[in-house]
C-alpha cells in the first residue's frame, strides 16, 4: 500500500525527470534504466578498476559514493569443507548457552548530531520514512540515536538565521576529531517526533559534557516535552575515556575523575525542575581506550544507579584515522590486509569477548547493555571494504555475535557524506534533482537480523560454531518462546564457479537430545546475495534490492523470492545450501516466517519535488505549519512526558501540520480500501 505523503520543501525527494544513472558493480559499469521502468540494469562493457598497490586508495568523489574496488581474498587453503552437518534441539531447555531474550530492535542506528539535517529536515525525507519502516515493520520499532562527539558541542538555542535547523562553527573546533560547535533549534526534536508520528521510531539524545560548571540540559528539558514516550534515554558523556588524548581534559584524566564529574553531573541534573524523569541516563560509554572495568571498580554503576537506564560502550574493529589525521607516529592501515579481518567469524568474537564480563555484570545489576555507536572502523570506514558487501555479512555476523553474547543492542553509525560506512546517505543536495539516495550494504544486516530475531522480544541466541568452528562459515540458531525457530548461515567465500557454495544438513532434535525427531516437512530460506564481498550495487534480500548508488527511495525493487526447501524427515535432516558469498535465513515454520514478514508494506510515495514544473500543489497555510512554527512558539504548546508539568497527549507536541498529513494518509488509505 502506498501513502501519499505530501511533503515538499527544500530537498528533492524523488526524481520525475528521465535521468541515466551509471553504477558500478562487481561486474563493471552498468546503466540503469532512465525513467526506472523496467526495474533492470544493463551491463555495457566496462571493466572494475580493482585496487592492488599497498596503502589508502586515492579517490576523488565524496567516501560515500567512491569506486574503490578490492579483490576479495583468495579462497582458504585448504578450503573449508562445503559438506557440514549441524545438530540442534527443538527446545531451548535442551540447547546450553543461550542469550538473555533479545529484541528485535536489537540492531539500530546512530546519527551524528551534526548532520541528522542530511537526513531529515523540517521536510521530512520520504526515502528515510521509507528505509525506516521497512526495519519496524519487521522488528516492531526502529531504536535510533542522535548525538556523537558533536553533541559534546552542541548548544539549543530558540532560532537560527535564514530558519536553519542547525549550524556548525568548525573554527570553534578544537580537537583531532574536527568536532564543530554546534547550534541547533527545537526544530530538530520536532523532526524526530514527526518521523515518529509516522513511523515508529524511538530516539536516542546526548546530553553536552564538555562543561562541568556550566551544565546545558536543554536538550533533556525540550527532549523529554517534545518526544515523551518516543524518547528512550539520554547518553551523558561520549567516550569519555578520550576526553584527554583528544585535548578536553588533561592527559591524566583518569576513571576516578570521571566518576567525580558525575557526581556533579546528577547533582545538577536533580536540581533541574524542568527535566521530570530521572532514570533514563546512558553511561560510560568508553570506547576501548578504558576497559569498562576501569569504570565499575570506582563504584560508579552502585553509585548512579538511580539514574541509569542502561549501561553502554561504544566501539570500532580498527580505524581509519590516520588518512583524516595524517601522523607519522600512527601511519594509516592498509585496506588490503584489512579486508580479510572482517570476512572471519573471529571479527565478532574478538571484539564481544572483551564485554563478557561486563555484560554478566549488567545482568546481576538489572540494567541493558549496549553497543551504543559501532560501524566498521572509526574515522569514516574504509572505502572498499565498508561500502561494500563485505559489511553486509560482517554486519549481520557481528551483531548476532553481539546478542549472543548478551548484549543488548547495538547501534550502527551514520556519519554524512564524508564517509564511507553509512547505512543510507541522501543525494548531495545540489545533486538531489537527478539522483535517489544510496542504500549501504550494512542497512541490509540490519534487515536480516531484524528478521532473524523478530518482534516476540522472546528471541534467545546461539553461535553453533559449526564446521568445526571454521571462521569462514558461521552459523547462530535462533530460539523463539522456547523452541527453535530460525537459523543464519553465513558463507564469507567469493567463488562465482559454485565449487565453495556449502550445504548445511540441519538435524532437528532427535535421540541424541533424548526428544523426538523435529524436522519440519519443509523450510522456507531467505537468502542475503551479491556476486561478490566486493560488490557495491547489486545486493539483495529474498530476491529483491533497494537499488544501487543514487537509485533508492526507500522501496523495494524486483520480486520477493522466499525458497521453499523440502526436507527428510525420515531421516530428521533439512539441507540448506549457502552461496559464496551469502547468508541464508532458515525459518523452522511457516509461523515463523510470518511473525515476521509483513503481509504488505507501507510506504511513502515518493512523487513531490521542489521544482516548478510536474510538481503537486500545497495549500501556503499547511505547508507553513507543516512542522509546527518557530521553537519559541512551542514552548506553549505542551509536552508529552508522563509526569511532566505540560504533559499532554502525545499528538500535543506534534506539529500540527505533520498531524494533519497522517490524518489525510489515514483517510487515502480508507478510500482506497473502498476502491479495492
Amino acid at each position: 500500500m502506498h501513502a501519499s505523503l505530501l511533503i515538499s520543501l527544500s530537498c528533492l525527494l524523488a526524481p520525475l525527470v528521465a535521468a541515466e544513472v551509471t553504477i558500478y558493480g562487481f561486474f563493471g559499469q552498468t546503466t540503469a534504466d532512465p525513467a526506472g521502468q523496467t526495474g533492470t540494469t544493463s551491463a555495457v562493457a566496462s571493466t572494475t578498476s580493482f585496487v592492488t598497490t599497498p596503502g589508502p586508495p586515492q579517490y576523488t568523489e565524496l567516501a560515500a559514493y567512491n569506486n574503490i574496488y578490492m579483490l576479495p581474498p583468495p579462497i582458504p587453503s585448504p578450503a573449508p569443507a562445503n559438506q557440514f552437518a549441524i545438530g540442534v534441539p527443538s527446545s531451548a531447555q535442551l540447547m546450553n548457552g543461550l542469550s538473555i531474550p533479545q529484541a528485535g530492535t536489537f540492531f539500530g542506528f546512530s546519527i551524528e548530531m551534526s548532520v541528522a539535517n542530511q537526513l531529515s529536515k523540517t521536510t521530512l525525507f520520504v526515502q528515510f520514512l521509507n528505509l525506516m519502516n521497512i526495519i519496524a515493520q519487521r522488528a516492531g520499532a526502529v531504536h535510533i540515536r542522535v548525538g556523537g562527539n558533536t553533541q559534546e558541542t552542541a548548544f539549543l538555542v530558540d532560532e537560527l538565521a535564514d530558519g536553519k535547523m542547525m549550524e556548525k562553527d568548525k573554527e570553534d573546533a578544537s580537537n583531532p576529531t574536527s568536532t564543530p560547535v554546534l547550534a541547533f533549534t527545537p526544530e530538530l526534536l520536532y523532526m524526530m517526533a514527526n518521523v515518529s508520528t509516522l513511523v515508529n521510531v524511538k530516539w536516542y539524545l546526548g546530553i553536552p559534557f564538555n562543561d562541568t560548571t556550566n551544565w546545558r540540559f536543554q536538550i533533556a528539558e525540550q527532549g523529554e516535552a517534545i518526544l515523551g514516550d518516543n524518547l528512550l534515554g539520554f547518553q551523558a558523556a561520549n567516550e569519555p575515556d578520550l576526553y584527554g588524548p583528544h585535548g578536553h581534559r588533561p592527559l591524566t584524566y583518569s576513571p576516578f575523575d570521571f566518576f567525580g564529574e558525575y557526581a556533579l553531573f546528577t547533582e545538577a541534573y536533580q536540581a533541574d525542575s524542568q527535566v521530570p524523569i530521572k532514570n533514563n541516563i546512558i553511561a560510560p560509554s568508553v570506547s576501548g581506550t578504558w576497559a569498562p572495568e576501569l569504570i565499575w571498580d570506582t563504584g560508579f554503576v552502585e553509585a548512579y544507579t538511580s539514574y541509569l537506564s542502561h549501561l553502554a560502550v561504544e566501539r570500532y574493529p580498527t580505524d581509519n584515522c590516520a588518512v583524516i589525521f595524517p601522523n607519522p607516529d600512527n601511519p594509516p592501515h592498509d585496506p588490503l590486509q584489512e579486508l580479510p579481518t572482517y570476512l572471519s567469524h573471529q571479527a565478532g568474537i574478538s571484539i564481544t569477548q572483551q564485554y563478557i564480563n561486563s555484560t554478566m555484570l549488567a545482568q546481576t545489576w538489572g540494567k541493558p547493555f549496549l553497543m551504543f555507536e559501532t560501524n566498521t572502523a572509526s574515522c569514516g570506514g574504509f572505502p572498499g571494504i565498508s561500502d561494500t558487501f563485505t559489511s553486509a555479512l560482517w554486519g549481520v555476523d557481528y551483531a548476532l555475535q553481539m546478542a549472543n553474547s548478551n548484549f543488548t543492542g547495538a547501534l550502527f553509525h551514520f556519519g554524512g557524506q564524508n564517509v564511507s560506512y553509512n547505512p543510507f546517505t541522501a543525494a548531495p543536495t545540489n545533486q538531489s534533482a537527478f539522483h535517489q539516495w544510496t542504500v549501504g550494504p550494512i542497512f541490509y544486516s540490519g534487515i536480516f537480523v531484524a528478521e532473524a530475531l523478530g518482534t516476540s522480544n522472546t528471541s534467545q541466541v546461539k553461535d553453533l560454531l559449526p564446521n568445526n568452528n571454521n571462521d569462514q562459515t558461521p552459523a547462530y540458531a535462533i530460539y523463539e518462546n522456547g523452541n527453535l525457530a530460525r537459523m543464519a548461515l553465513i558463507n564469507y567465500m567469493t567463488d562465482p564457479s559454485g565449487a565453495n557454495d556449502y550445504t548445511a544438513t540441519i538435524y532437528v532434535g532427535g535421540s541424541g537430545f533424548n526428544e523426538p525427531n523435529g524436522a519440519p516437512a519443509s523450510v522456507k530460506v531467505k537468502y542475503l546475495l551479491a556476486p561478490s564481498v566486493s560488490e557495491k550495487d547489486n545486493i539483495t534480500w529474498a530476491g529483491q534490492t533497494l537499488g544501487g548508488r543514487f537509485e533508492a527511495d526507500g522501496t523495494w525493487k524486483g520480486d520477493e523470492n522466499v525458497q521453499t526447501i523440502q526436507c527428510d524427515q525420515g531421516q530428521n535432516m533439512c539441507q540448506v545450501k549457502v552461496p559464496a558469498p551469502g547468508a541464508a535465513l532458515v525459518f523452522f515454520s511457516d509461523a515463523a516466517q510470518q511473525a515476521i514478514n509483513p503481509s504488505s508494506t507501507e510506504t511513502f510515495a515518493t512523487t513531490i519535488v521542489t521544482k516548478t514544473a510536474n510538481t503537486v500543489t500545497i495549500d501556503p497555510s499547511v505547508l507553513a505549519t507543516s512542522n509546527g512554527q518557530s521553537g519559541k512558539n512551542r514552548v506553549s504548546q505542551g509536552g508529552t512526558s508522563q509526569g511532566g508539568k505540560n504533559g499532554a497527549p502525545r499528538v500535543a507536541g506534534v506539529a500540527p501540520g505533520v498531524a494533519a498529513l497522517a490524518s489525510v494518509l489515514v483517510g487515502a488509505a480508507a478510500f482506497l480500501r473502498l476502491l479495492r
